[in-house]
């Protein structure tokens, strides 16, 4: 019997109703001041409760951790607050939540972090990158990124201490478990990848020296919540916002060896889902699938038969449809009975309100 992408899967202690994962989706819809979840993102977060698993927009662990206008935070008890209406929503419809704990490092502007100066794996601004600012208007304002200065071991130690404690908020906000964000271009990112790490010291230079502040921070949260409540994720062929590393396959290959030995609950990879970027290669897949022993995620450009083709191969355990699921709440029900899906507003993505969010309709017949 082939496994298919609407059977359930055991997930730690959890055992979700399908493979279909909504991924985390930056919306910038949080409430100010205090970067707050609120009852618009409970609305949005539980029409959605049929995907087996949903993992929260990214969620910064600090106030140094924020990257744009709007984004929420799970350091404060307003925002813990905040997030248990968000969870006690996704719950009462039957769904599970994970929230995704996010340090941007580098990828901020000053004027979302109070105006300190942003930090990183080594004082390099990330080139071409703009992020956006509060201006005052309901528009978000795009501005380059600030340089960085290097952390310092106290720093890092702060930082690790940090996403600690993020992962025990998250479970007091009623999430199932976090994931935690080391793609895209952020903090733990910038650790990894060889170009952007130029440090000196035992965590730069080699593979295993850029891997250890993920090391450490993984260990933390275990250590914290247990290892069948912590993912991660990782985008190992992408260059988003300015992170490029020399030999991706073989460090990415070692970082999954590394989260194996810690037993994570769950590996998600996003891959490159721009419309001619090049398929990441089976053989890599196939090296990720020996290296790491727990749930495997994908997400990137899916439809229904290609999820459903690489669950069938075994390169993946679960499948994450991002964009798709922004206009289509129902999105399992659509995928499942051959349903059209719907388009999405790419104007109403970050920022605002209701429009764009929760007034998507499910399919009607």
């Amino acid at each position: 019997m082939t496994t298919s992408l609407f059977d359930s899967i055991k997930l730690g202690q959890l055992t979700l109703n399908n493979r279909i994962v909504m991924p985390p989706m930056t919306r910038s819809r949080a409430s100010q001041p205090g970067d707050v979840a609120n009852e618009m993102m409970a609305r949005y977060y539980a029409q959605r409760a049929s995907a087996g698993l949903i993992v929260s927009e990214g969620t910064q662990i600090s106030p140094m951790g924020k990257g744009y206008a709007w984004t929420p935070g799970i350091y404060s008890q307003e925002q813990i607050a905040g997030w248990k209406t968000v969870t006690d929503a996704v719950h009462a419809k039957g769904g599970t939540m994970f929230a995704q704990l996010w340090h941007v490092g580098r990828v901020t502007h000053s004027d979302n972090i109070n105006g300190e100066q942003p930090i990183s794996s080594s004082a390099i601004a990330a080139e071409n990158v703009k992020v956006f600012i509060d201006n005052g208007s309901d528009e978000p304002g795009f501005v380059d990124v600030s340089t960085p200065r290097e952390m310092s071991q106290q720093d890092i130690s702060e930082v690790v201490q940090q996403f600690r404690q993020a992962a025990l908020n998250a479970i007091e906000a009623g999430f199932d478990g976090i994931e935690l964000h080391a793609a895209n271009g952020y903090l733990i990112n910038q650790f990894i990848d060889s170009e952007s790490n130029q440090r000196q010291d035992q965590y730069g230079g080699s593979l295993e020296n850029r891997l250890r502040f993920l090391d450490e921070v993984v260990a933390a949260m275990v250590d914290a919540i247990g290892a069948e409540r912590v993912g991660v994720r990782l985008a190992p062929l992408t260059t988003l916002n300015g992170t490029v590393d020399a030999n991706p396959i073989e460090t990415y290959t070692a970082a999954a060896v590394l989260l194996n030995k810690h037993n994570i609950v769950y590996l998600h990879i996003a891959e490159v889902d721009w419309d001619d970027a090049p398929d990441t290669p089976i053989s890599f897949k196939r090296a990720l699938r020996e290296a790491y022993q727990g749930v495997l995620i994908y997400a990137g450009r899916y439809k229904g038969d290609n999820a459903q083709q690489a669950i069938k191969d075994g390169l993946a355990d679960m499948i994450g449809f991002g964009r798709p699921f922004v206009a289509n709440p129902d999105l399992p029900a659509r995928l499942q009975h051959g349903y059209p899906l719907a388009a999405h507003d790419p104007n109403t993505l970050f920022g605002g309100g209701e429009q764009g969010l929760s007034d998507y309709p499910s399919y009607q017949a």
